[in-house]
């Protein structure tokens, strides 16, 4: 992989590399606000749920890599967003298309996901579900 040399102002102030930072804190405040609330709404109908919270989990820790952090945090907020493409309200394709960004998330930077992140999603989702019971 190529990188670009601190001499190139060509791609030092290329667009994407100015609007990379914006777009990624945009997410990260989509994720650290909404997300909970989102997940809250769809819990009962989201069969990927597991995946989604270690996912988010991975994208809090700070000792996860920036460059894993942007893909996670866009994959949470493409799953935040109500604009995407199949409205989530679709019983039984409403979901389809988060699941296939989530996996691709996953397949990219999946191994940054650690053990501790699934442990503290399982115990989230496992409270999460009994709260729910009450």
């Amino acid at each position: 992989m190529s990188r670009p040399h601190a001499g190139n102002p060509a791609e030092i102030l290329s667009e994407e590399a100015i609007q990379l930072p914006a777009v990624v804190a945009r997410n990260e405040r989509l994720a650290r606000f909404k997300f909970w609330p989102k997940l809250l709404g769809v819990l009962a109908r989201v069969p990927f749920v597991d995946d989604l919270l270690a996912v988010y989990y991975c994208a809090v820790d700070p000792k996860t890599p920036s460059k894993v952090k942007a893909v996670l945090l866009a994959t949470i907020a493409y799953f935040i967003i109500p604009s995407d493409l199949l409205p989530d309200f679709l019983v039984g394709l409403g979901f389809t298309d988060d699941a296939a960004v989530l996996t691709a998330a996953l397949t990219l930077v999946g191994g940054h996901i650690t053990d501790r992140h699934r442990m503290r999603a399982k115990a989230e989702l496992a409270r999460l579900k009994a709260r729910g019971r009450r």
